[in-house]
């Protein structure tokens, strides 16, 4: 029952932000005018924007199949192609993304893999792609102010804010990993407190539910430490997935017939726009990203094909992965563990 008013709730919530969104985007303009626009860009340059969209999912689907193979589980590279769409799919859709991690732990369990292990890889795909936002944030913060005074002047407040905010989770979760003992005493005090504060009534089931968690984190520091090549690895894969996505606002600027802006400025500004947005409680950063998008990319775009442009990058980057992920996931639901009912 509390799953039920949980997706209840998350699909009400999904449909207000993305109402809102239509609204705040087209509210007073010429929508004849933006489809007649439209109508007029190459679609020859949108179809390597939509293979990037299938490599940032493929890409996670190879992390997963790379991980789990060095944990001794073999599966088939479609198999997590699948779990890999899932984890998009419910992350689309749901606050903050928290829905993709549990339901690939669903769908992964049904493949008779332990929690603990799929736990443990998904977890690592978090850290590595989380860190990738980390790298661009504090590597422009650092050595890149004259990038960001000559594109992100406007916004750079939420842009230090979603670094600021990517940097503590990151830093968080390796706390946890690394240093597990010093989380519990954290994470007990801090339950502790929320308790004698009356918001939360004391439970002794919480408390295991902490320490089963910590076993989680505690496995993941052993297999970090044991596999130090596997992790760089994949954080290579995870830069190449990621920059994969955003090099899909390239070949919308290109399908307009626009140049002199290189490929590695808007690659870079899209994923600006990735940090700032990934850590606020909006499904794909819907709303925030669409208004950034229109202030970051008004000189590169010009005032007359922003709006068009936006249209099409948040199109590949966001619906167009919504889809696939949609189309696997249906897949999945019909065809992960279904051999066991055979």
């Amino acid at each position: 029952m509390e799953n039920k008013k949980k997706t209840i709730f998350n699909v009400v919530f999904l449909l207000v932000v993305f109402v809102g969104t239509i609204y705040g985007v087209f509210y007073g303009e010429d929508l004849g005018e933006i489809a007649q626009i439209i109508k007029t860009v190459n679609p020859l340059w949108l179809i390597p924007g939509v293979a990037c969209v299938v490599v940032f999912i493929w890409g996670e689907s190879i992390i997963i199949y790379y991980m789990m193979h060095t944990l001794g589980i073999r599966l088939k590279k479609r198999t997590c192609f699948l779990f890999s769409s899932v984890g998009f799919f419910f992350s689309c859709i749901t606050p903050s993304a928290s829905g993709g991690q549990p339901a690939q732990i669903y769908y992964m369990k049904k493949e008779k893999i332990p929690i603990p292990v799929s736990t443990l890889v998904l977890m690592i795909v978090t850290i590595t792609y989380k860190l990738v936002l980390v790298v661009i944030g504090v590597a422009l913060t650092i050595f890149g102010q004259g990038f960001i005074h000559a594109y992100l002047w406007n916004v750079r407040h939420v842009f230090y804010l979603g670094t600021a905010l990517n940097v503590f989770c990151v830093t968080a979760m390796l706390i946890l990993v690394f240093h597990p003992v010093l989380a519990r005493d954290i994470m007990v005090k801090g339950l502790a407190l929320i308790e004698k504060m009356h918001l939360m009534k004391p439970r002794r089931s919480r408390l295991e539910k902490l320490e089963a968690s910590m076993d989680q984190y505690r496995a993941t520091a052993v297999y970090l430490k044991e596999h130090v090549k596997v992790l760089i690895e994949v954080f290579g894969i995870t830069v190449f997935q990621r920059v994969a996505l955003f090099a899909a606002t390239w070949f919308v600027y290109r399908a307009f017939g626009l140049s002199g802006t290189s490929a590695v400025v808007i690659v870079i500004l899209q994923g600006t726009i990735a940090v700032a947005v990934d850590m606020l409680p909006l499904p794909g950063g819907m709303g925030i990203s669409e208004q950034l998008f229109l202030r970051i990319f008004l000189p590169i775009f010009g005032s007359q094909l922003l709006l068009p442009g936006m249209i099409l990058s948040r199109g590949l980057g966001y619906y167009t992965e919504l889809f696939i992920s949609a189309i696997f996931t249906i897949v999945a639901n019909f065809t992960i563990g279904r051999r066991e009912e055979d």
